[in-house]
Formats: structure tokens, C-alpha cells, sequence
């Protein structure tokens, strides 16, 4: 394989594909939500038997307000039917395009809740925007761990490291293993770029050094991105690259791109995007690490949407 060869794994709506991993007994499924156009991934310790889930994914209907589960029990069907134990169920960012699954499936699965530690500053910024209950916590406790940069955590006889990655959230990471990282929103295909930095406590400069750290890693390092949308003169949509492959091809930050050319290019391109179909219902969701807003004395729970008026 050429050094700047695209590596792809593409999985079929509600399928599951299994990436090779180029770490001897780590195994990757990738699972494809086509409504939000997510991947979540399974990543198991094959010598032990310990897993970590990956950004997982619920069902939801804005017009029906209903919360539906089977992106995630097809997760759990992998989980059982492959006998692993689920360590840890991570999330990449407070993402707002979809609902997380990651309270259910600890219900369901057990393991612990990890995040960024930078979710704090993303707490604060939405507790204020929705006007959150005053019980609601602003400080990642809805989480058992908050990572911090160049934090070292064991999966079975596998090892990861945490790389804080923000400028399209604050809470952004990338969770590194030998040979593979799992990166969110932070870096797309390289024909689609990278993630927008418009939502509150987005920085394109921030994004820009972010990335340069991920590109730093080894050539050869798999690339599993959170999400792809698909490109003109590609059909199927893509969900692992390379750091070599973006480096020589990505339309935003290829090698020579500098910070200022990148920062004025991303900033021009968030101002013609739409908000995200999901964005008010997601982040008040996952600012809660999947649970419900609290019942109001109705018995039932809300979304809110902020209007802005005058």
C-alpha cells in the first residue's frame, strides 16, 4: 500500500464491519448509524476479553418525541454474542447531532463513563444557554472519569492515551492506542475536511493545533473517524483513514497548510452551514452523559428550544 493511500472500512446502514487493527489481539468493529451518519466502534482486548464502546448512538424522533433503542442493542448483541466485558464506554465530545447511548448501554453492560475533562466548560456554556435546572451538575460528575492530556488507560493487556483535541468542542479528545486513534469530530475524510468551530466554545485556531498534534503521530496510524457524510465522486461512506493519507490530501489541512490560511478557510465555511437537525435535543441530552432532563410536575420530561426575539 502506497504511504498516502486512503485506508477505508465502510459498513451498510445498521451494519457492523471489523477493521483490522495493526495491533496484534486489538479488535475494532465499526457500526454505522445512517440517520445521524455516526460511526461507534467496539474496540476489545482479544487476550482478555475487555471492550470499549465508542461514541454510541440512540434513535430519536423529534416529531413523535420518542427515544429509540436500537443502535445501541445491536452493540450489545456484538457484546454478548463475542463473550467481552465492557470496561469503559467513551465519548470523544458532547456531540450535537445525535443522543448518546452510553447511559443505557452501563445499564445494560456495566463498565465506567468516560469523557474529556474539558466537558465542564461545555456544561457551563449549555446549563446557561437552556437555563438547566439549578440540580443540574456543571462540573463532569455525571461521568466516572475525566480524562486529562497524556492520561494513560488500560484495556485488558492494551493501553490507550488521552489527547485533547479541542476546537470544535472544549471537551473534545482523541483516544490513542499503538497504531489506531479514535478522533470524533476533530478530522473528516479528507475530501469532506474537518469538523465546524461555530457552536459555543469553538476556536478554528485551537482546531488547527489540535490537528496538527494528531498529524504528528506515526504515517501508518489508522484514522477512525465519528463521522462521514459522504463526498461528490464517492458513494459509500468511509469511516477509517490515515494520518499519511490526510496529510497529503486533506482540502483543509494538508501538509503546507498554514495556521492563518486554515482558520480564515474553516471560518468562511461555518458561516454557510446549518445548525445541526438534532443540536437542542443532543446537547441537553449529553450534557447529561445520555439521561433525561428531570421530570417537570407533570411527571414528563422536555426538550427546550431558546428563541431569540426582538
Amino acid at each position: 500500500m502506497a504511504a498516502n493511500a486512503p485506508v477505508t472500512s465502510t459498513s451498510s446502514a445498521g451494519a457492523t464491519a471489523q477493521a483490522a487493527s495493526p495491533v496484534a489481539n486489538l479488535k475494532v468493529d465499526s457500526f454505522f448509524d445512517p440517520t445521524s451518519n455516526t460511526y461507534s466502534y467496539l474496540v476489545a482486548d482479544a487476550a482478555t476479553g475487555e471492550a470499549a464502546i465508542i461514541d454510541p448512538v440512540l434513535d430519536f424522533d423529534p416529531a413523535a418525541g420518542s427515544i429509540g433503542h436500537e443502535p445501541a442493542e445491536r452493540l450489545i448483541d456484538c457484546v454478548r454474542a463475542r463473550d467481552l466485558r465492557v470496561a469503559w464506554i467513551l465519548e470523544t465530545h458532547i456531540h450535537a447531532d445525535h443522543l448518546s447511548a452510553a447511559a443505557y448501554l452501563r445499564e445494560r453492560l456495566g463498565g465506567r463513563l468516560g469523557i474529556g475533562r474539558g466537558v465542564a466548560q461545555v456544561q457551563q456554556t449549555f446549563g446557561q444557554c437552556f437555563n438547566a435546572e439549578s440540580s443540574f451538575a456543571r462540573d463532569g460528575s455525571q461521568w466516572d472519569a475525566l480524562f486529562a492530556d497524556g492520561e494513560q488507560v488500560a484495556l485488558g493487556e492494551q493501553r490507550f492515551h488521552i489527547m485533547e483535541t479541542p476546537g470544535h468542542t472544549p471537551a473534545c479528545v482523541t483516544y490513542v492506542f499503538d497504531g489506531c486513534a479514535f478522533v470524533g469530530d476533530t478530522i473528516f475524510m479528507p475530501d469532506l475536511g474537518t469538523a465546524r468551530c461555530d457552536f459555543p466554545g469553538g476556536d478554528a485556531r485551537t482546531l488547527y493545533r489540535s490537528i496538527q498534534r494528531i498529524l504528528a503521530l506515526p504515517d501508518a496510524t489508522r484514522l477512525y473517524l465519528c463521522h462521514d457524510y459522504g463526498a461528490s465522486g464517492r458513494r459509500e461512506c468511509c469511516n477509517v483513514t490515515s494520518v499519511a493519507h490526510e496529510r497529503a490530501a486533506n482540502t483543509f489541512v494538508r501538509t503546507g497548510t498554514c495556521e492563518e490560511s486554515f482558520v480564515a478557510a474553516r471560518e468562511q465555511r461555518d458561516r454557510g452551514l446549518r445548525v445541526p437537525a438534532l443540536l437542542y435535543p443532543a446537547v441537553q441530552f449529553n450534557m447529561r452523559a445520555g439521561a433525561y432532563p428531570p421530570p417537570e410536575d407533570n411527571g414528563e420530561s422536555y426538550f427546550k428550544i431558546p428563541l431569540s426575539i426582538g
